[in-house]
């Protein structure tokens, strides 16, 4: 029979800390969605009690505030930011949308308004970095972060939602988009959507790279803008 001091000791498990647990609940909520997000799940998949992660984080909310800015990080761009202003808010842009392919769960969040943290905290800085090479006054700033935002977030979130829709049909996005809902076909058989029904029955070519060109018209409407505003004396 082994002796008790000669039976070698079981290894010590890491000792649990936010970032595992935060780590563990962005990987829970890649591969299952958000919903599948709780403290006794993620404490399951860490091999940890429930009670022992409320001691590193108080609440789900919490959590999923960590959650959006550990992942925030992903849409910082290196500096410097490129001299020009659409080029700079476009590499912002472009980093912010494949953040949101790589963590659709993200788009759950808006709605949820949850803290915001220093990862996020700096990507609107570099946003307003890029904005502030136009010069502009601080009013005038805000402003085009907001519209820039708002275009960010109807983008994001209508592709979140159309992968969505593919993945839970168990088709790709391209068979997914190909045929118009037997319904709709008959509501344009009739004729009364003279524009719409040739778009939905013979599809668009090109319609499914509309995301830097989208943002392309909102900042030529900006740039239009500033550059017919009158003067600062005048306004």
């Amino acid at each position: 029979m082994t002796s008790p001091w000669s039976k070698p000791a079981p290894p010590r498990r890491p000792a649990l800390t936010r970032e595992a647990i935060v780590a563990a609940a962005i990987a829970l909520a890649d591969a299952e969605g958000l919903d599948a997000v709780s403290i006794r799940r993620v404490a399951a998949e860490l091999g940890a009690r429930t009670m022992t992660l409320y001691s590193h984080i108080e609440r789900k909310e919490d959590l999923l505030a960590l959650m959006a800015d550990e992942i925030a990080a992903e849409a910082h761009a290196a500096e410097p930011l490129p001299d020009d202003w659409r080029e700079a808010l476009l590499l912002l842009a472009r980093l912010e949308r494949d953040l949101v392919r790589r963590h659709p769960w993200r788009v759950d969040l808006i709605s949820q308004r949850v803290a915001v943290g220093p990862n996020g905290l700096r990507h609107v800085e570099q946003k307003l970095a890029a904005i502030g090479k136009l010069g502009v006054e601080r009013l005038t700033a805000w402003r085009i972060l907001a519209a820039f935002n708002d275009y960010m977030t109807g983008f994001v979130i209508r592709q979140a939602l159309e992968r969505a829709a593919s993945r839970e049909a168990g088709i790709s996005e391209a068979e997914r988009a190909a045929p118009a809902e037997p319904h709709v076909r008959e509501l344009i058989a009739g004729g009364e959507f003279p524009l719409l029904g040739p778009m939905i029955e013979q599809g668009v070519q090109g319609a499914d790279d509309n995301f830097e060109r989208g943002l392309g018209w909102v900042l030529d409407g900006i740039e239009a803008h500033l550059r017919d505003r009158p003067p600062p004396e005048d306004r």
